[in-house]
């Protein structure tokens, strides 16, 4: 039997209960959208992140799109991002009509590199008359914390916004604030195969500011004012379904303890795989806790990550290579003019990269297999 690379079952025979209980509720009280759940979840999780407000949506794409028009940003607006992340980061940026202009990442945590995220900054307003820098779109790769020590004054004194997407990091901590609680706005996805995700698709936004919070709310349903016929701006169908959010309190009830057992798996790895010739491990900076959205380790090259990944296959071991082409290089973006060698170590990453099975119910037995069959 092969061993999954993420295992929903084993984490619902722990809430099938509560989620149940959840779903049954609302289909008592039949408020299907908008319903009691969602600011009750809003309001747990807001708690959890250290914010004031949390913002329910249906998805973490529109989070972003959200968190960005809540921004009013279009054409002629520059915001800085990574290209060694999901398309959905950049994609937000494109379809409101502004410009993502790319930053390379860091070798060893894969985030946006502040050093070059200064120098793009300086180049942009330097250099391109036809460009208003905006804003930055971090990311929390793999579960990862960005430098948020460094990134958020970068942000702040080059007059620009700061908007944290925690797609894959809603748990983690930076030197023991929760990620979610940095930038302006912070934007999470609750995707099934998220660290906390629910049975379909869901988001949320979170942010400090009443202003920024009635701006989301609005945007969310319409862009509604305070009748629900009046419409104060353009806005968007994404709401959170009242289901889903009934699903994420069941499950953001283990979801502390998850977060103390991925720790124990990604410890268990690092011990297994360290010392693997041509194979380097994740690495985590002291004071910081991910929570291994995914776990990603780098081969020595192409071949070698080819190699390794047959062996997986032929063991029933699932492997997924997280991202195989960077942004800058993606057909969607022709357009900004980006080649080869512009961002070499996203380029570096991308052919050598590939994850692993993880999840908190992942047993030491199969983690030594695992081990063994990348040993050859």
């Amino acid at each position: 039997m092969s061993i999954p690379f993420i295992d929903l079952k084993t984490q619902y025979k722990q809430v099938e209960e509560s989620v149940k209980k959840g779903i049954e509720g609302v289909l008592e009280h039949g408020a299907y959208i908008m319903g009691p759940e969602i600011s009750g979840l809003e309001a747990t999780l807001a708690e959890f992140s250290n914010v004031s407000h949390a913002v329910g949506c249906s998805s973490g794409t529109d989070a972003l799109m959200m968190a960005l028009m809540a921004q009013n940003i279009g054409p002629g607006d520059a915001v800085f991002t990574t290209p060694f992340t999901f398309i959905a980061t950049a994609e937000v940026v494109a379809l409101l009509g502004a410009t993502p202009v790319f930053v390379d990442v860091d070798p060893v945590t894969f985030n946006i590199d502040a050093d070059d995220l200064r120098r793009k900054i300086r180049d942009v307003k330097e250099n391109r008359s036809d460009l208003k820098p905006k804003g930055v779109i971090s990311v929390d790769i793999f579960g990862q914390p960005a430098d948020y020590d460094v990134i958020q004054p970068l942000a702040q004194n080059s007059g620009l916004f700061l908007i944290v997407d925690a797609a894959q990091s809603f748990g983690a901590t930076y030197k023991g604030k929760p990620v979610c609680s940095f930038g302006d706005m912070a934007c999470t996805s609750f995707f099934p195969a998220k660290p906390l995700g629910c049975y379909g698709d869901g988001g949320m936004v979170f942010c400090h500011s009443d202003e920024t919070y009635k701006l989301l709310t609005s945007i969310r349903v319409h862009g509604m004012g305070v009748e629900k016929y009046d419409n104060d701006r353009l806005g968007l169908t994404a709401r959170l379904d009242s289901m889903q959010a009934a699903v994420l309190q069941a499950k953001f009830e283990i979801f502390p303890d998850e977060i103390a057992k991925r720790q124990i798996v990604a410890d268990r790895y690092a011990e297994l795989l360290s010392g693997i010739d041509g194979l380097t491990p994740p690495s985590v900076p002291e004071g910081n806790v991910s929570v291994w959205a995914q776990y990603c380790v780098l081969a020595r090259d192409t071949e070698h990550r080819t190699e390794i990944m047959g062996r997986l296959a032929e063991a029933s071991i699932p492997s997924v290579i997280y991202y195989p082409k960077p942004l800058h290089l993606q057909k969607a973006f022709d357009s900004l003019g980006y080649s080869m060698g512009d961002f070499p170590v996203s380029e570096d990453l991308a052919s050598r990269i590939f994850a692993l099975p993880m999840h908190p119910y992942l047993a030491a037995e199969d983690q030594e297999t695992i081990a063994q069959v990348i040993k050859g």
